[in-house]
């Protein structure tokens, strides 16, 4: 491919300094890992991959990401935050925070190819955790982004907050 990704840059709106570190509170992330998830999928898919309900309250950079289950071998689709590292996308394992890894991390982890799905296009890419001072520059840019990873981290009590890069396969599929 060769050339930085476009993640979608929703237009900076008055609300979204007061939506984006609401979205970090505790509270917000019980009900988010609920409902967010879904509507996010609804929306995404019925406006072709350029709305989210993330992205039109927080002004964030939502993608469909598509993995196959570590233990069912199905295809699970779930929106994530994206963020733009050259032709690379950074995903946090966040999980709101939570005390466990979200079910997307060990299905990459145990399958490490999958799909993007941005304005339309979906392209293949190959998933690998990040350590050392690649994490370091990775999570950087992604609470550059997102502030409320670092409250998500707090609240992980402990846990390493896995950060992945996916990489480009090269091959586009429809």
């Amino acid at each position: 491919m060769g050339h930085d990704i476009l993640l979608p840059q929703p237009k900076k709106r008055w609300w979204h300094k007061l939506a984006v570190p609401a979205a970090s509170w505790a509270v917000t992330a019980r009900l988010a890992v609920h409902v967010a998830g879904p509507l996010d999928t609804f929306i995404f898919r019925k406006t072709g991959g350029r709305i989210t309900l993330s992205s039109v309250l927080a002004g964030l950079p939502v993608i469909l990401v598509t993995t196959t289950g570590a233990k069912s071998g199905q295809l699970r689709t779930i929106p994530l935050l994206g963020i733009p590292d050259g032709e690379n996308v950074i995903l946090i394992a966040s999980n709101w925070g939570g005390k466990k890894h979200p079910a997307w991390y060990y299905n990459l982890k145990a399958n490490p190819e999958a799909t993007i799905t941005l304005n339309g296009q979906t392209a293949v890419y190959a998933a690998k955790e990040l350590v050392g001072e690649e994490r370091e520059r990775c999570w950087a840019k992604a609470t550059a982004v997102y502030p409320g990873y670092n409250a998500y981290k707090k609240r992980a009590d402990g846990r390493v907050i896995p950060v992945m890069l996916l990489s480009p396969n090269g091959v586009k599929v429809l």
